[in-house]
């Protein structure tokens, strides 16, 4: 399998600080993955940017072509997922989401800023990352994602009124 064809060449792709110039890209990937994440607003997007640990983007021959926003325990967000995992464990970094444009899927953006991710939290010594994956509707690539940098099932819950299933998962940092 020629990887050349999968993977981006690294000297075109910088993961950088986002800022509020983009916004406008991130709500639109947001929108094309919406039906695996929680629907935003400008208004919802700023205040999570503001609230956030790091909100970081990929760009792309310097266009935006994936993002992630993060927070740490004690964060001021009422997300059930967030707050279940803030239930549970004194000291950690919840992965709010990460989308990458659909173009740009399958070569390596996500796992960049996965890797950048848990950088920070290792040297910031934090001993576990969260998040939650679709289980209902199932998202088997998110699944496979997370497995492979060591996420594991921690417990599940209805979300969206009962009409979403998610799978609360937690990579710890040795």
């Amino acid at each position: 399998m020629n990887h050349k064809n999968r993977e981006l060449e690294m000297d075109r792709v910088v993961i950088r600080p986002a800022t509020p110039a983009d916004h406008e890209a991130i709500l639109a990937m947001n929108e094309e993955s919406v039906h695996f994440l929680s629907p935003l607003t400008v208004e919802k997007l700023q205040w999570l940017h503001k609230e956030s640990e790091f909100c970081s983007v990929v760009e792309v021959d310097g266009q935006v072509g994936a993002f992630l926003i993060a927070f740490r325990e004690g964060s001021n967000y009422d997300s059930v997922n967030y707050t279940w995992f803030a239930a549970r464990y004194e000291k950690f970094l919840y992965i709010d989401r990460v989308v990458v444009f659909e173009k740009y899927q399958g070569k390596g953006l996500g796992t960049l800023l996965y890797k950048d991710a848990f950088q920070r939290a290792a040297l910031s010594e934090i001993p576990v990352i969260t998040a939650e994956i679709d289980i209902e509707p199932p998202n088997p690539g998110s699944m496979k994602f997370h497995k492979e940098f060591g996420f594991s099932e921690v417990g599940t819950q209805a979300v969206c009124d009962g009409k979403k299933q998610v799978s609360l998962q937690a990579a710890i940092l040795s």
